[in-house]
């Protein structure tokens, strides 16, 4: 290298977006020097030239040294720079260096001047004479010497050679490093690369130069720093590998390329030429990556590895549905933002298919972070899908080199007002990163009961379909998923708050469709596991062979996929309970146990019905409110009748008991003796149902065979069960007044409630019926807490009145009991009782 220029200034205020520069840099060389009187010397150590539309703009610095013992003034020194036609031009110093006057004792002052040498282009016969001021020379100037420009002077760096200079007046080290070509979408792009070690004491930022690729005939082409790159900072002793970005014409020759920086002088609305480099040879990488190989890249000199994995497919509505995963892992020391990627899926022949890549542009990714982005892709099945790759492109804001760049092999132009800064246009550099090589793999549809791996951005974790069963719900079918889901890593699986979707074939059911976890923590711990219902309501007439479960989340309106999977496993059997035997209820203070008590048949006149009680015991260690339990009653030739349930709202105490009961009314011609009760815990949302909420489906279904009794009645009122009462008629009279239409009767009763259990509001009846000594019968309607009552040694009076009363002279009646539940009865016992006639008392006048 022969020559290099200054110092770092100020950024284009016309192009921010594009003239931020990595460095620029300052070799001072030696062109000669120059006695300016005692002691006092100029050396000329940088000449350069840049190529501007209102005239060439030709800048040199010289170096002024005062070994005197007093300060000189620099307004008795002169320079002018000869072309090689013979114009002799003055030397302006840069407005940077305007303020510079004079230089102190045995100190030394570096100025640069710039002039505008018209269409010169080439610093060849260049020449820099220097004057003093002598009153006794004519004119007052006096020439005390000439730099003569060397025939081989190159103010470009040599490529590859370490170059000692300064910026922001820190010493650092620069080299150009690389010069890469990437072919995309029929356009050519350039990136380059030069280091820079910082070998001083302070943090050297971004000083921000233009930055420019010049070829071997002089065109140039504004670049783009890298947006990974952008504001950096390079510790002190830190190397950093700074990148730029630009378009060129395809027909490009590469040969002896240079990086030329420009710094804009913001007062004299000029830009002029700083340190340039040398590139080496182009080279074109591969971006080509292999089936589950790790492509690194570098951000912001921090060392990112990206890989594709867990590529699976599958074939709907002539469309390939892709789902894939991209592994980004930060490697380096300091956390990195991901600049702005575009994703698509790439055909052999070129077609293109984009996908979603908000999850990964802007991506902020902390020191040996590892992130999991899931992608999804819908490819026609008429695109041959086992050559497909994804293609990872940074697109990249960049000055439009249009307005720049010359057509040809020829001196660049640049825009108007004297300067090579381009306007604001922008165009879109969009640079290849990768070519994943896409894994052919045909999504696995999972079998019950198997055990399946899986990883995403929550973390690594397996999984098994617990089971798939089919239930009846209003007049729809309920198909419910159960997955159990464990965490294998060494620390804790967060969980996103989840949202479920079902598909029956090729039919999605996403309207219907809701999720039920029976865990209260979003956290599953290390080696532990949490269950997953997913259900959905569909014709209870559909057939189909296929099923599809999808667990994903929302994250600001996007839909984020955390599970799929895809079954034709047949439905599970409902569970089947022997008579007598217990259903199970298990959950985070639900868990009981459930038996039936009794299961009757109410004979009516048009249909029959069903009635049963349960018994449910809590296994609970302190008060819990009970899981609301859903029924159907299910009869031996299939058919199927929605139970409605009557259960208590307040909590059960510990090993407490509850009375449930579930009844329906099914048609006489129903065959009821081999009738089972398909129950299981209700469900409303996404949790348990509570008391005063309506069920939009149940889980854990099972079906408990019932046994139907049919109890004669009692022969007598000595005891008289309905349940949970029991009533004992103690005695019973009935008394009627010679000549009265009516007959008063008293029963003194018992009647005492089972307290053992909780039970919820009371819905049946006690029938009286009295039939009278002509066996015509008369009935009183009693509800229990109102008419008849709790408690020992109570009485019930009631009067029956009919013309023929009239005539009684004495004789028996029979009462009879019946439990009326819904309007259908049963008889629950009677026993007859004496009359009494009371005769008038006549009182005699």
């Amino acid at each position: 290298m022969t020559g290099h220029t200054a110092s770092a200034a100020a950024v284009s205020s016309v192009q921010p977006k594009s003239v931020v520069a990595a460095a620029t840099v300052t070799a001072p060389s030696n062109l000669g020097s120059v006695s300016l009187g005692a002691n006092i010397k100029a050396t000329l150590e940088d000449v350069n030239i840049w190529s501007q539309p209102g005239g060439n703009i030709l800048t040199y610095t010289i170096n002024y040294s005062n070994g005197s013992n007093k300060s000189a003034s620099l307004l008795y020194y002169f320079s002018r720079v000869m072309t090689s036609g013979g114009s002799v031009i003055p030397g302006n110093p840069l407005s940077a260096d305007a303020t510079k006057k004079k230089v102190g004792s045995n100190e030394s002052l570096r100025v640069t001047y710039y002039v505008n040498v018209g269409q010169v282009n080439s610093l060849k016969g260049i020449k820099i004479p220097m004057y003093v001021w002598d009153s006794k020379t004519k004119g007052y100037l006096k020439q005390v010497g000439t730099f003569n420009i060397p025939a081989n002077y190159s103010p470009t760096a040599v490529n590859g050679k370490n170059v000692s200079t300064t910026m922001n007046d820190i010493p650092v080290i620069a080299k150009s490093e690389s010069l890469e070509l990437y072919k995309y979408s029929g356009k050519v792009y350039a990136k380059v690369g030069i280091s820079l070690t910082n070998k001083g004491s302070k943090v050297l930022s971004d000083p921000g130069y233009a930055a420019y690729l010049v070829s071997a005939g002089g065109s140039s082409y504004e670049l783009a720093l890298d947006r990974s790159q952008l504001s950096y900072k390079i510790q002190p002793q830190e190397k950093k590998t700074i990148y730029y970005l630009t378009e060129i014409p395809s027909y490009m020759k590469t040969d002896n390329m240079k990086l030329q920086f420009t710094q804009k002088d913001e007062a004299l609305k000029l830009e002029i030429a700083k340190s340039s480099y040398k590139l080496p040879a182009a080279t074109t990488p591969n971006l080509v990556v292999g089936k589950g190989v790790i492509k690194k890249i570098t951000i912001n000199n921090n060392t990112v590895e990206t890989q594709l994995n867990n590529a699976t497919v599958y074939a709907e509505n002539n469309k390939g549905f892709w789902t894939f995963q991209l592994r980004v892992k930060n490697t380096g020391k300091t956390a990195v933002t991901l600049p702005s990627y575009e994703l698509a899926v790439k055909s052999s022949t070129g077609t293109t298919f984009p996908i979603n890549s908000k999850g990964l542009s802007g991506l902020t990714i902390k020191p040996l972070e590892e992130k999991i982005i899931p992608l999804t892709a819908q490819v026609p099945l008429e695109v041959e899908q086992n050559s497909l790759q994804l293609q990872m492109i940074e697109a990249v804001s960049a000055p439009d080199n249009s307005e720049t760049g010359t057509t040809g092999e020829g001196v660049a132009t640049g825009s108007t007002g004297g300067t090579n800064v381009a306007t604001s246009n922008t165009a879109k550099l969009t640079v290849p990163v990768a070519y994943f090589t896409i894994s052919y793999t045909l999504r696995p549809e999972i079998q019950k009961g198997m055990e399946y791996r899986a990883t995403n951005e929550y973390g690594t974790f397996t999984y098994s379909l617990v089971s798939l069963q089919r239930f009846p719900w209003k007049d729809d079918d309920i198909v419910v998923a159960r997955l159990n889901i464990t965490n294998t890593q060494s620390v804790a699986l967060s969980l996103p708050e989840l949202k479920g979707a079902v598909q029956v074939d090729n039919e999605d059911m996403l309207s219907s469709t809701e999720l039920f976890m029976d865990k209260e923590t979003s956290t599953i711990g290390p080696g532990k596991n949490a269950e997953i219902y997913v259900f959905a309501k569909i014709p209870y007439t559909q057939e189909f062979d296929k099923l599809k479960l999808d667990l994903y989340s929302v994250v600001k309106e996007e839909k984020s996929s955390f599970l799929s999977v895809t079954t034709n496993s047949m439905m599970n059997a409902v569970a089947s309970i022997e008579t007598g035997g217990s259903y199970v209820i298990s959950g985070k203070g639900k868990n009981a146990k459930v038996q039936e008590n009794k299961t009757i048949i109410y004979e009516g006149l048009n249909s029959n019905l069903v009635y049963t009680e349960l018994l449910l015991s809590s296994e609970e260690k302190r008060q819990s409110k009970m899981a609301r339990l859903q029924a159907y009653y299910k009869t031996g030739d299939g058919q199927l009748f929605e139970a409605t349930a009557n259960q208590p709202d307040t909590s059960a105490t510990p090993g407490g008991k509850q009375l449930i009961t579930f009844w329906a009314k099914v048609p006489k011609t129903v065959n009821t003796s081999d009738v089972n009760l398909f129950l299981g815990p209700g469900i409303t949302g996404n949790k348990l149902t509570e008391p005063g909420q309506e069920s939009t489906g149940f889980i854990n279904m099972a079906s408990l065979s019932l046994n139907p009794v049919t109890t004669p009645p009692e022969k007598n009122l000595t005891k008289v069960a309905i349940y949970p009462y029991t009533m004992s008629v103690l005695s019973s009279e009935g008394r009627s007044l010679q000549g009265s239409d009516s007959i008063n009767i008293v029963m003194n009763y018992n009647l005492l409630r089972d307290s053992s259990y909780d039970m919820g509001t009371f819905t049946h009846k006690l029938v009286l019926k009295m039939t009278d000594p002509y066996g015509l019968s008369q009935e009183r309607s009693l509800n229990i807490g109102t008419d008849i009552l709790e408690g020992t040694n109570n009485s019930y009076t009631a009067s029956f009145s009919n013309n023929m009363y009239k005539n009684l002279s004495g004789g028996t009646y029979r009462i009879t009991l019946y439990d009326e539940f819904q309007g259908e009865r049963i008889e629950l016992a009677s026993q007859a009782y004496n009359i009494k006639i009371d005769r008038a008392v006549v009182t005699e006048k």
